[in-house]
């Protein structure tokens, strides 16, 4: 059993999904209904080894909680994989992955002292439903493609992804997980989106939007944190259904701290690029013409879970 959840007022359905091997169970929490925010998950039993995960990352928030989620729950993260766009692209056609921001990955990954396993977008979206099979030339094969160095290199038996509502890539990496005998967890999946970038800026995660398409955002908001966006981000959710983290593609972002990181990204130097010049919902990004690291006093000898106790003060 990979997690427990405990609270005082809860309603929830679990999925169960057994790994090839028929020894784990994957749980979704389906809807959560609490008074209270839910606490980071935690392993049932202090005995329990602790697993050895490979977190796929964009550099974005989601990716970056989920891991956070596996270090407080006392897992192993050994690896982070991220996959790369075509050389010269900054915003790729793509239904899996983000590309905005790419080339800050590899400080991301200095940044929580991990090695980082990279491969290229070579494929597109040719198989569209919302179920996957493995399909030649589809951009979920790069992602086998990657998974499989990982598994090989470094002998991992979780992936954890940032998965929230896109039930098209959930189903996608569960698909290469079943593959390749890995077990996928998505530690964010269905969570109430208000209440999980509440969460997210509680436990001191800085938060760069560095793309927006949506109604009521534009290019005064690129680059500004979701800290200062949060109160913006609620009043346009009441106005228009704007999902507050981001789900409906509305905007992506770039994690620039975290307790986990031994580093700050600090952008030394950025450029706005307008994609869209729709008028109701423009769409601008940021590139990252220079990245620098800034050495957060105390934390690069720490291991990543005592980095989060180290700031969140937890056992």
């Amino acid at each position: 059993l990979l997690y427990t959840i405990k609270f005082e007022k809860v309603a929830c359905h679990k999925v169960h999904q057994t790994s090839p091997d028929n020894n784990h169970l994957q749980y979704h929490i389906i809807h959560i209904v609490s008074d209270q925010t839910p606490p980071l998950i935690k392993p049932p039993m202090a005995s329990s080894p602790p697993h050895k995960v490979v977190a796929l990352v964009s550099g974005g928030k989601d990716s970056t909680f989920s891991l956070l989620h596996c270090v407080s729950s006392g897992h192993a993260v050994v690896a982070v994989a991220h996959l790369t766009p075509p050389p010269h692209t900054e915003e790729l056609d793509s239904y899996m992955y983000q590309s905005v921001g790419h080339n800050t990955v590899p400080h991301l990954a200095q940044a929580l002292g991990l090695p980082l396993y990279q491969a290229p977008i070579t494929g597109s979206p040719v198989l569209q439903e919302l179920e996957y099979t493995p399909t030649p030339a589809d951009e979920v094969e790069d992602l086998y493609q990657l998974l499989s160095r990982v598994k090989e290199e470094v002998g991992c038996s979780v992936v954890c992804s940032g998965a929230i509502f896109s039930t098209y890539q959930k189903n996608r990496v569960e698909e290469v997980c079943t593959r390749l005998g890995l077990l996928s967890i998505a530690p964010l999946w269905q969570r109430d989106q208000e209440e999980l970038l509440k969460e997210m800026l509680r436990h001191k995660m800085e938060i760069r939007i560095i793309k927006v398409a949506s109604m009521g955002l534009n290019k005064e908001h690129v680059g500004r944190t979701a800290d200062e966006l949060l109160p913006h981000f609620l009043e346009i959710s009441k106005k228009w259904g704007f999902n507050v983290c981001g789900e409906g593609g509305e905007y992506e972002s770039l994690v620039t701290d975290c307790p986990l990181f031994a580093y700050k990204l600090k952008v030394e130097s950025s450029q706005l690029v307008c994609h869209s010049h729709d008028e109701l919902s423009p769409v601008w990004y940021e590139t990252f013409a220079e990245v620098s690291l800034e050495e957060k006093e105390g934390f690069r000898d720490l291991s990543l879970k005592e980095r989060l106790n180290k700031v969140l003060g937890e056992d």
